[in-house]
């Protein structure tokens, strides 16, 4: 059995990790039960309830009787809506930051995610331009701009980011060249780079990083306090990282050590 979270610290890379895959199970399966989980993870029924309850403080789950079941789509834009008020003046900055990397003419692909929408409040300047996404609230907030040539990817529609995903996606994005993505994260790890919870999730953004040459990452410093536990991409693929100046100097040296030219705001 695995030692528990009071001995080992109270954010190891061991309990993000479990937690991480708790949400995707439910979201895979629907519910999941206290017991199950316990023995599934090895640890003790009140560790679990202790991360059923963390998880459903952070809008991923629903504690019931015994275990949690998924969020509805209503309960999943509520809890999106929580998610893009958190550290709102960070993330507006960083949007800021990215918009001047883009050049009127570019064709770009935006990810899904809150702080690449604070990035098209930006745009306004930057026009004309050709935005390829598989982002609903990016095409929403688009509507504002004019001179801007949207293309919509389309595939499975996930309400905890309001992005699509699956195949479609891979396949529209086959013949397309662009020039610049700009990736979202639900997570960094200095040392394993863009993570994610969720399987279907980390192969969307995969396929979106293959159709462009180069990849800017906009995530605020609270991305680099926990860690998915599957793997995106590695930071030596990461051109430029947009960050804000609460990142940890630990944090800093490793992402430029990677060979990512990273941006504070």
């Amino acid at each position: 059995m695995q030692p528990d979270d009071n001995a080992i610290g109270e954010r190891s890379p061991l309990m993000l990790d479990r937690r991480s895959r708790i949400a995707e199970l439910v979201r895979q399966r629907g519910s999941v039960r206290v017991n199950e989980l316990a023995e599934l993870f090895g640890v003790t029924p009140v560790t679990i309830r202790n991360d059923l309850a963390a998880l459903e403080r952070e809008g991923l789950l629903i504690r019931d009787h015994g275990g949690a079941v998924a969020l509805p789509a209503t309960s999943a834009l509520i809890a999106f809506e929580q998610r893009a008020g958190i550290r709102l003046e960070a993330k507006a900055r960083i949007g800021a930051a990215a918009a001047q990397l883009v050049n009127p003419g570019d064709t770009i692909l935006l990810d899904a995610g809150t702080t690449v929408v604070e990035m098209v409040k930006h745009l306004r300047n930057r026009t004309p331009l050709t935005i390829v996404t598989n982002a609903l609230n990016v095409v929403i907030e688009l509507r504002h701009l004019s001179d801007v040539q949207v293309w919509m990817l389309g595939g499975t529609v996930n309400y905890a980011t309001f992005g699509t995903l699956g195949p479609l996606v891979e396949q529209s994005l086959g013949d397309l060249v662009i020039e610049k993505l700009f990736l979202a994260a639900e997570s960094v790890d200095s040392s394993y780079g863009v993570t994610d919870s969720t399987s279907e999730i980390a192969q969307t953004k995969r396929a979106l990083a293959r159709a462009a040459r180069r990849i800017i990452l906009l995530a605020d410093s609270s991305k680099w306090q926990r860690r998915g536990f599957i793997r995106v991409l590695p930071l030596e693929l990461i051109e430029t990282i947009i960050t804000d100046t609460d990142l940890p100097d630990i944090d800093l040296r490793r992402m430029e050590a990677a060979g990512a030219r990273v941006i504070l705001v």
